[in-house]
């Protein structure tokens, strides 16, 4: 998105950034802003790998966003993947907006520390999954 770009490089928003932006992503925009300006967006730096982690701290639990591509949210899935008629969700553009205006806290941690994080976040995604299935009975 440009609009995403005038912001990585003037490190700051103009007006016109977010004139477009809330114009193309509605309400999607402001809960990723918030979520910015809340300081909610955390990047794991893994040493000496170099890997980068990001998570979204979201209402009910933490969400793990890999790159600009993947977010671990019910509504990536759902309206992003699956139905197709969203461009992502907010904690993707959480993170981009983020890492634009260079807005997080950065957690550098050992390699020794990635797998027992990644164990972490995917068994609080699995019961939530759970969670979603017994609701759904």
């Amino acid at each position: 998105m440009e609009a995403l770009e005038k912001i990585r490089r003037n490190g700051s928003i103009s007006g016109r950034e977010l004139e477009e932006l809330a114009g193309k992503l509605g309400e999607r925009f402001w809960k990723a802003l918030r979520t910015v300006t809340e300081r909610r967006v955390k990047k794991y730096v893994f040493t000496p790998s170099k890997r980068v982690l990001w998570v979204v701290i979201g209402k009910r639990r933490d969400y793990l966003v890999i790159s600009n591509f993947y977010c671990s949210c019910d509504d990536f899935y759902l309206n992003v993947v699956v139905r197709r008629n969203a461009f992502m969700c907010y904690h993707l553009l959480a993170k981009q907006l983020a890492e634009a205006l260079a807005t997080y806290d950065t957690y550098v941690v050992s390699d020794e520390e990635y797998e027992p994080l990644i164990r972490e976040w995917k068994e609080i995604e699995r019961e939530r999954q759970s969670e979603v299935l017994e609701f759904d009975s």
